[in-house]
C-alpha cells in the first residue's frame, strides 16, 4: 500500500511541474529568464496543481501497479526495476504528450519524455527505499 501512496503523491506533483515546464519551453514563452518570469511560472504551477493531481493520479497509480508487479518478480533487482520504470515512463509520456502542438523535434521529444521519466524514477526509488519489505535470505 505504501508503494501506491508514494506513486500517487510524488508522480502528479513532479509530472505536473515538468509538464508545465516542457509546455512553457517548447511554446517559446520562456525565452528570457528573470525573476518575474520565474514567479509567474511558479504561480501558474500552484494554480494548476489540483489539475495535475486530478488528471495524473490514475497514470501514477498505474505506474505504481507496474512497479509492484516488477517487485514480485524475484530476478528483477531494485536498480533494474528503477531503470525499467524510467524507460516505461519516458515512452508512455512521449506517446501521450509528444505529438501535441505544431512543433516536433528532438527538444520536444526529450522534454515530454522527461515528464514521465523523472517521476517514475523517483517514485520507484522511493518505493524501494521505504515500501519494500526485506526479502528473506534462502540458504543453499
Amino acid at each position: 500500500m505504501k508503494r501506491y501512496l508514494i506513486f500517487a503523491a510524488i508522480g502528479p506533483l513532479i509530472g505536473g511541474f515538468l509538464l508545465l515546464l516542457a509546455t512553457t519551453v517548447s511554446s517559446g514563452y520562456w525565452t528570457e529568464t528573470n525573476w518575474g518570469e520565474v514567479g509567474k511560472f511558479l504561480a501558474a504551477f500552484f494554480k494548476t496543481l489540483p489539475y495535475s493531481y486530478l488528471f495524473g493520479i490514475v497514470p501514477a497509480l498505474m505506474m505504481g501497479a507496474v512497479d509492484d508487479i516488477l517487485f514480485h518478480v524475484p530476478r528483477i533487482k531494485p536498480a533494474l526495476r528503477t531503470v525499467i520504470m524510467a524507460c516505461l515512463g519516458f515512452v508512455l509520456a512521449e506517446l501521450l504528450y509528444g505529438s501535441r502542438g505544431p512543433d516536433t523535434g528532438a527538444l520536444q521529444f526529450v522534454l515530454y519524455g522527461l515528464v514521465g521519466l523523472v517521476p517514475a524514477t523517483i517514485s520507484s526509488w522511493l518505493a524501494h527505499r521505504y515500501a519494500d519489505e526485506p526479502q528473506p535470505v534462502h540458504s543453499t
